[in-house]
């Protein structure tokens, strides 16, 4: 009961005492005088500003919950710009939002101190009463009523009456910070429409990259792979050509052809991979022959599981095996495993990667992990990442149904 949680949540109540009752009169102030003068040229920015602080407060409220009640309220995206003589502010619903919490926080956060520490203070004041009181020439009262403490009964009573309020105080500091909570959520968070559209606009940002990023790779690998081999297999030809009429033997017209034949191939493997790259002829199969293809190609051993009702959209076919395939790469070449299990289940797909390896693994900005996740998250999925040092590894790719 009186657990780290408790003393976080105490905390918050503290802390948000001076700051919503400073907040409100911060706010208030240039909001009322700028509604006032509208019809003046300063009226509407003084009016914004008001707006601008409840902004910044409602920032401040979201890290304090952030941090001691461990409570994570997406931010709202910030007022576009507009052009006009309104600014853009005035016109944003999250600011509005931040302004009526701001204003309920302030009785809300007297009452939940009041209320709250009457609780912890009369509790304490009533468990210790029984240490001093006999040693008082006048025996004291409790406070706000007529009753006197005189007799060792009494003082016992009023001692059990304390620990029965020390054992509340959490629940009613838990319940008065259970309503912030709601309001919270409901008034300083991004609301569902306007997250989803940041939402979608940084999952189509991070497509569009990809999309270059991949058009980028496979014009450095056509110009400086495949098409080197090309020119250097023509420049062998051209000398084979040359050495046809001159050398009566064929001895350097053969190491020539040889030489030639073996660029030929490494073209041949070359472009057979770039077009693997881009779609693998195995997805023709579906995306349990694709898989099994990768899981036999592993050096160490991958066992398989495919249990799918129906064959997945071509998009997220795609995604899925590019993602497992470099989920198994990076088995390979960083987790130290000595196997490693696929599962493919219904609805979605969700595929389950996990090895037996040395674990670790994070999503860090820039990395493989992070850009696997941006990958998935253009067809709205989740990537989630169970790796405590020591291994096991379990990554999560979960698509929608």
């Amino acid at each position: 009961m009186f657990t780290r949680r408790t003393g976080a949540e105490v905390l918050y109540v503290l802390a948000c005492l001076p700051l919503c009752l400073v907040g409100l009169v911060l706010m208030l102030a240039p909001l009322v005088v700028g509604s006032a003068l509208s019809i003046t040229f300063i009226g509407l920015p003084l009016a914004a500003l008001g707006l601008l602080i409840a902004r910044g407060l409602g920032n401040t409220y979201r890290s304090m919950a952030r941090s001691l009640l461990k409570l994570d309220i997406t931010k709202p995206a910030p007022p576009k710009p507009r052009r006009g003589i309104i600014p853009a502010v005035l016109l944003d619903g999250a600011s509005w939002r931040a302004v009526f919490y701001v204003v309920l926080k302030a009785p809300l956060g007297v009452a939940t101190f009041v209320l709250s520490g009457a609780f912890w203070l009369y509790g304490l004041f009533m468990l210790t009463h029984l240490t001093y009181w006999f040693a008082l020439d006048d025996k004291l009262g409790m406070p706000f009523t007529d009753t006197k403490i005189d007799t060792w009964p009494n003082a016992i009573l009023l001692a059990l009456v304390g620990v029965l309020l020390l054992l509340a105080a959490p629940w009613v500091t838990r319940g008065l910070v259970f309503i912030d909570r709601l309001l919270l959520k409901g008034l300083l968070s991004a609301t569902t429409l306007s997250q989803r559209v940041r939402d979608l606009e940084e999952t189509r940002a991070h497509a569009v990259d990809d999309a270059a990023a991949r058009l980028r790779q496979i014009e450095r690998d056509l110009h400086d792979g495949t098409q080197a081999r090309m020119v250097a297999l023509a420049m062998h030809l051209g000398m084979v050509k040359e050495e046809l009429e001159g050398d009566p033997d064929l001895t350097t017209t053969r190491k020539l052809v040889d030489l030639a034949h073996a660029n030929a191939k490494e073209a041949l493997v070359e472009v057979r991979d770039l077009a693997r790259g881009i779609h693998p002829a195995a997805l023709d199969k579906g995306l349990d022959a694709a898989l099994a293809t990768l899981a036999s190609r592993s050096p160490i051993p991958v066992s398989l599981s495919v249990s799918l009702d129906e064959r997945p959209p071509q998009a997220i076919e795609m995604i899925a095996y590019f993602c497992t395939a470099e989920l198994l790469t990076n088995v390979v070449k960083h987790s130290h495993a000595t196997n490693a299990s696929v599962s493919v289940t219904a609805p979605g797909p969700r595929i389950v990667v996990s090895d037996n390896g040395i674990g670790g693994a994070a999503v860090k900005p820039g990395a493989g992990l992070a850009g696997l996740r941006e990958r998935v998250a253009t067809v709205d999925g989740t990537v989630t990442v169970t790796s405590p040092r020591g291994g096991p590894t379990e990554v999560v790719i979960s698509f929608p149904a």
